[in-house]
């Protein structure tokens, strides 16, 4: 196929854009690269990518003819990055997606695959499925609401629409970020011998690693369009519902040298399990791997120096970052991006 994938040089969007040039697709990304396209593979005979500069708020609809899938990432993502300004948040994360949407429609594009997170759960008891009533906190979570609201009725017959809600990824990715919890307790625990724990650690989070997450994207572009038009699914894995204070226990006693834990911030307004078994029964999405996993991975690199702490690592840290530094050359993109 040819994909078309805004958000491409993402934290998800490099993991998965060498899958699916892996499987023989064609691949063109859009993307504002403010975090770089280093993240992306080089180009290569033989396997097929184009990148395009630009923004889903603007970008020439044309760019999107003649491909047979869009996956819709871009995205300020994650809630701290969305509450940096929240108009932004519902311009790019929902306008700009609904815009694509439609633009894809009218290209006679047959799927369309929307990211979403199980953060629109917000605060709730019990397990919560596909059916249960989000309760978004946050301009993040409230965007994602919107996007399914308004992008899942597009389906026809001739247009597959699906969403997926994302568990809280974890995991070494092309575009590694740190400010993701089980990433930055390890990073934390190397750099200062204290696993850092947000307070007060009883809330509930779901969890999944970064490259099941691509892999369960190549399971929606693969499966039967008439059993996930229309559909929303949550991505994740039954067993990796963790509270956060066992999780920080469970990830320190995954490291070379077990590290004390230490508390910051305020405590954590968000708090939901979710169940994956729809995602199970229909794509047969399984997770392959666990937070253990991710430690020794993400702790290794860290000391072959394979992957380093910086600025870009932490997405919210970045954008300041470029909102003050002019030589960046980004300065003025950004205030039209974010502030």
């Amino acid at each position: 196929m040819k994909v078309f994938v805004t958000g491409g040089a993402g934290y998800l969007g490099s993991t998965l854009v060498p899958l699916l040039l892996d499987e023989g697709h064609e691949v063109t990304v859009l993307d504002r690269f403010f975090f770089g396209d280093a993240t992306l593979p080089p180009e290569s005979e033989g396997r097929r990518l184009h990148r395009i500069r630009g923004d889903i708020r603007w970008c020439d609809g044309k760019v999107i003819d003649g491909h047979d899938a869009v996956i819709d990432m871009a995205a300020l993502s994650n809630d701290p990055a969305g509450a940096l300004d929240p108009w932004k948040t519902y311009e790019i994360n929902y306008l700009g997606r609904s815009r694509i949407a439609r633009l894809a429609r009218e290209a006679k594009v047959r799927r369309y695959v929307a990211t979403s997170s199980c953060s629109i759960y917000g605060f709730q008891e019990g397990m919560l499925t596909e059916t249960s009533t989000p309760n978004p906190l946050t301009a993040y979570a409230r965007a994602n609401v919107l996007v399914e609201e308004d992008n899942l009725p597009l389906a026809s017959e001739d247009f597959c629409v699906t969403a997926v809600r994302f568990a809280t990824l974890y995991g070494l990715s092309p575009r590694m970020r740190f400010d993701l919890a089980i990433n930055g307790m390890v990073a934390g625990a190397v750099r200062t011998g204290k696993l850092p724990v947000m307070r007060d650690g009883n809330q509930w989070r779901p969890f999944l690693h970064v490259r099941d997450a691509a892999l369960a994207i190549m399971d929606v572009l693969k499966a039967p369009t008439d059993r996930v038009t229309g559909q929303v699914f949550n991505v994740g894995s039954d067993d990796q519902n963790f509270q956060i204070r066992p999780l920080a226990d469970m990830v320190a006693s995954a490291m070379s040298r077990p590290p004390a834990v230490e508390w910051y911030g305020d405590p954590d307004a968000r708090s939901y399990r979710v169940s994956f078994a729809k995602a199970r029964r229909v794509l047969s999405f399984e997770p392959r791997l666990r937070p253990s996993d991710a430690v020794r991975e993400i702790e290794k690199a860290l000391a072959d120096r394979s992957v380093t702490e910086s600025p870009q690592t932490n997405t919210v840290g970045w954008y300041k970052h470029l909102l003050s530094t002019p030589s960046e050359g980004e300065r003025v993109a950004l205030q039209g991006t974010i502030l």
